[in-house]
């Protein structure tokens, strides 16, 4: 089926604007790109298929472009959720929140800009024109027109591709990454025809959603509390909102409350039961299993995992006590009926 992909190969460029020594272990195999998109050029033109990663830790807003080769695609999968622009001129292509498996697919020779803000990682594919196979009648055809400038949130098999690559770290191999390289290859140029188009929520109405949920988590919330701040119905609201961020408000919620939840982990020695009523669950159960759900790991294991990182106990002062003063205060609102929304009509 994929005869003109034997002889392709994978090979991955080295740093980021994170220094190495500061990535986890397992991405450690996974040399990084020293400029967005621009991986080394030794050896680009023998390669059918090229991978390398782009990670970025500055918390500030960084702007980059690139233009794609004009023999190759260009395929990106976020591999965690973050907030980024990408345009081409005075075109928007994509503003907000792009989740952990989303997917962007951009043409030969076509200029991209990307302005992050906040910290990411990508990892990067450039696949040579002749590597995508031919797609099936039914569908689009995979033409630089037709799949320039493609975004899929939260692509469920293109996730799987990118955990399969990354989580084998120092372990990787070319014919594996091969493998995976022409699997994403073929996903890309067979995906289904996309459906009628809906409206992404407006940016300035997705800020009001995301300022109420930042100042009343650790509250019950429904989804006509989110449609009433964002001036909608809650049927318009819940598609628009998926549209904008690639989540069900439901889901996007429970992120916010799990990265809150991150936060006092990592800053207090609270115990769990009070962080779970303080963010908004009403069991530390339910809470240990959507954080697991999210992260891949328990809120214990979380905390022990960092045990030995620089703690940031030192924004209170050194003190635990306005710590645990803000969470005995957040958790009595969060005990009102906060049974993970009950009312919830989103799920």
């Amino acid at each position: 089926m994929l005869t003109d992909m034997q002889a392709a190969g994978a090979w991955f460029s080295h740093e980021a604007c994170q220094s190495e020594t500061d990535l986890p272990q397992p991405t450690r195999g996974f040399p990084h790109e020293r400029k967005w998109r621009e991986p080394e050029q030794t050896g680009i033109a023998a390669e059918d298929i090229t991978i390398s990663r782009w990670t970025c830790a500055r918390p500030a807003a960084r702007r980059e472009e690139a233009t794609t080769p004009p023999d190759r695609y260009f395929i990106s999968i976020a591999l965690k959720t973050t907030r980024l622009k990408l345009t081409r001129g005075t075109q928007r292509i994509f503003d907000g929140i792009m989740p952990a498996g989303s997917l962007y697919v951009g043409g030969p020779s076509q200029h991209l800009s990307a302005q992050f803000d906040a910290p990411c990682d990508f990892l990067h594919f450039h696949i040579r024109v002749g590597c995508l196979p031919s797609v099936q009648s039914g569908t689009e055809a995979s033409t630089p027109e037709g799949l320039n400038d493609l975004v899929l949130l939260r692509d469920p098999f293109a996730a799987q591709l990118a955990k399969a690559l990354t989580e084998r770290g120092n372990s990787t191999d070319q014919e594996f990454a091969r493998c995976i390289g022409q699997t994403l290859a073929l996903h890309v140029a067979r995906r289904e025809p996309p459906r009628a188009k809906i409206n992404a929520l407006p940016k300035w109405r997705l800020r009001r959603v995301e300022e109420y949920v930042r100042t009343h988590y650790g509250e019950c919330i429904s989804l006509s509390d989110l449609a009433r701040v964002a001036g909608l119905s809650r049927m318009h609201f819940a598609a628009q909102f998926r549209a904008a961020t690639g989540y069900r408000p439901r889901e996007y919620l429970l992120h916010q409350r799990i990265e809150h939840a991150k936060s006092i982990l990592s800053n207090s020695r609270t115990p769990l039961a009070e962080i779970a009523l303080a963010v908004g669950f009403c069991t530390q159960a339910h809470f240990s299993t959507v954080f697991k759900r999210i992260t891949g790991d328990t809120p214990a294991r979380w905390r022990c995992a960092r045990r030995n990182e620089p703690s940031s106990i030192t924004a209170f002062g050194g003190n635990p006590a306005p710590m645990r003063t803000y969470l005995s205060r957040t958790a009595a609102m969060g005990r009102r009926e906060s049974c993970e929304m009950r009312n919830f009509l989103g799920s």
